[in-house]
């Protein structure tokens, strides 16, 4: 019978273990003063995004599905001081209506769907 940690290294295996850097943003102003520097901060992340910087961003919602102002962005860095410059440099953060901290994370499982429509040329990803 296999000892726990040699199991564990056997699921263990064949995991990704791509380390990635998650920043966590916290509103520190108004949901009016935020939105003035809404587009800024979209045009910055859609930036990020197109450079391959970006493996997903998004703001965090209430039980009714209303934004409340914190967000989440995993990036694609090589370290953790690469991170905190792109974090640092976000119109939100400039401007001082959120605040941000930064953990390292290791992507070790799940998956995502990717469906490619030919007839019309449309992307599905799930």
């Amino acid at each position: 019978m296999a000892s726990s940690a040699e199991r564990i290294a056997e699921l263990t295996r064949r995991m990704l273990r791509k380390k990635l850097y998650v920043v966590l943003s916290t509103a520190k102003a108004s949901p009016d003063k935020v939105q003035a520097f809404l587009a800024q901060h979209l045009e910055y992340m859609i930036d990020l995004e197109k450079k391959g910087l970006v493996f997903a961003s998004g703001p965090f919602s209430d039980a009714q599905g209303n934004p409340r102002g914190n967000g989440m962005t995993i990036l694609r860095t090589a370290n953790a001081e690469e991170a905190r410059k792109i974090a640092e440099a976000d119109p939100f953060v400039i401007h001082g209506v959120r605040t941000f901290e930064i953990q390292e994370w290791t992507l070790m499982e799940g998956s995502f769907g990717l469906r490619v429509n030919f007839s019309n040329q449309s992307v599905e990803v799930s």
